[in-house]
């Protein structure tokens, strides 16, 4: 009755966490969750008044599948005046979400038995997507040495002749880490060897940067462009996840192949949406600044607290808001009623149990030595959960 394809697919590797914290709550316990993807931030009150608009005028038919022309247009003018880029609105497909984007990229371009190049750590649903697509994830395991960012020489042993696709994202879901204008270029370097190799880059975090202006792979390598699907959205910089708003640049050939996709799946993104992307797009980027500061403190406060702990290990991430520490010291400890932690899991689940804090390990990413924190929370909150961290890996021995 349910297909292969179904059965094969794993679940989320997070799902056991967040069951267990859930279950704890209902319980009564406290618990502080550091596991969120989301801002802890509001929708800029412009874009809710333009949603609210729109409704009010009467915008709730279909739009176009591929989105209105007036916010391609605005994509299109924003990837010129934030990027450098000229796409037109025939190389732009909005879709509900950026995930979407992705996973129907895959759909376009992948047959079956093509290999998928992951960088890992990755975000969780790549080498899914992959699969469903038919395609088989080939994940590379970077170094905590190098902040977690793919080398050339990486890449170029990862290559086949079965390579059909590369994932980068930057700033990166889970570390935070964003690859320079000099990392670029060096990975450009390789795939221009390699004209078969179409590259996905996941842009999502864009507005989320600290110590560096965002650089995308076309801003050094624009001779890639016919091969780039260009992957950005609006939840992450406008703090709008629940919208479902997202959005492909690339080629006309990859657009209507992934519009034909769309067509048959979902249709386009809310028309209400859409008119909220307009308008933020449209608008002034004050509130993203604010958001930007808060982070950059947050992200402070938390590397200085993580490297103040024995054992533990964590560089300063240049995106998003996430740390990622190395916490492998502590595998192969005991917990104090005996218990071995020996994956990141363990230990995750051992902090949800024993000083209620909900993280999400290493494994669920494909780097076991490491566990992803973010910091989409409260001051407050975090400073509990550090103190709650340190006494939780106190009391292993």
């Amino acid at each position: 009755m349910i297909s292969s394809r179904a059965l094969e697919l794993q679940p989320s590797a997070t799902l056991k966490i967040t069951g267990r914290a859930k279950e704890l709550q209902r319980e009564g316990k406290s618990i502080i969750s550091l596991s969120a993807g989301e801002p802890d931030f509001p929708t800029p009150s412009f874009i809710c008044d333009a949603a609210v608009k729109a409704i009010r005028n009467g915008a709730h038919g279909y739009t176009m599948n591929t989105g209105t022309p007036e916010l391609r247009e605005a994509i299109c003018a924003k990837l010129k005046r934030d990027n450098g880029l000229d796409y037109t609105p025939a190389q732009i497909i909005c879709s509900n979400g950026a995930k979407q984007s992705v996973g129907f990229s895959l759909l376009a371009i992948v047959n079956p038995g093509d290999e998928v190049i992951i960088p890992a750590p990755y975000w969780v649903s790549y080498p899914a997507m992959t699969q469903l697509a038919q395609g088989i994830p080939i994940p590379v395991r970077t170094s905590f040495e190098q902040n977690y960012r793919l080398t050339p020489e990486q890449l170029e042993e990862a290559i086949t002749d079965k390579t059909r696709v590369l994932i980068l994202c930057s700033p990166s879901n889970p570390t935070g880490s964003c690859y320079s204008k000099q990392d670029l270029e060096g990975l450009a370097e390789v795939l221009r060897k390699y004209p078969n190799i179409s590259i996905i880059s996941d842009e999502i975090y864009e507005y989320i940067v600290f110590d560096e202006e965002h650089i995308s792979l076309l801003n050094v390598a624009p001779n890639l462009k016919d091969r780039v699907a260009l992957i950005n959205g609006f939840s992450k910089g406008f703090a709008m996840t629940g919208w479902r708003l997202g959005y492909l640049a690339g080629p006309e050939e990859l657009v209507k192949a992934v519009g034909k996709i769309q067509s048959q799946e979902t249709s386009a993104p809310s028309s209400i949406s859409q008119a909220a992307g307009f308008a933020a797009y449209s608008g002034t980027l004050d509130d993203i600044e604010v958001m930007r500061t808060s982070f950059k403190e947050r992200r402070d406060f938390m590397v200085e607290q993580l490297n103040s702990i024995e054992g533990v290990s964590c560089f300063s991430p240049g995106g998003a808001f996430y740390v990622f520490p190395d916490i492998s010291s502590y595998l192969g400890s005991v917990t104090p009623s005996g218990t071995p932690i020996e994956s990141s899991t363990d230990l995750c689940l051992y902090l949800l149990d024993q000083v209620g804090l909900a993280l999400v390990p290493g494994d669920a990413f494909g780097e076991p030595d490491g566990l992803r924190m973010s910091y989409a929370a409260a001051m407050d909150d975090l400073v509990e959960a550090m103190n709650r961290f340190k006494h939780g890996l106190a009391g292993l021995n």
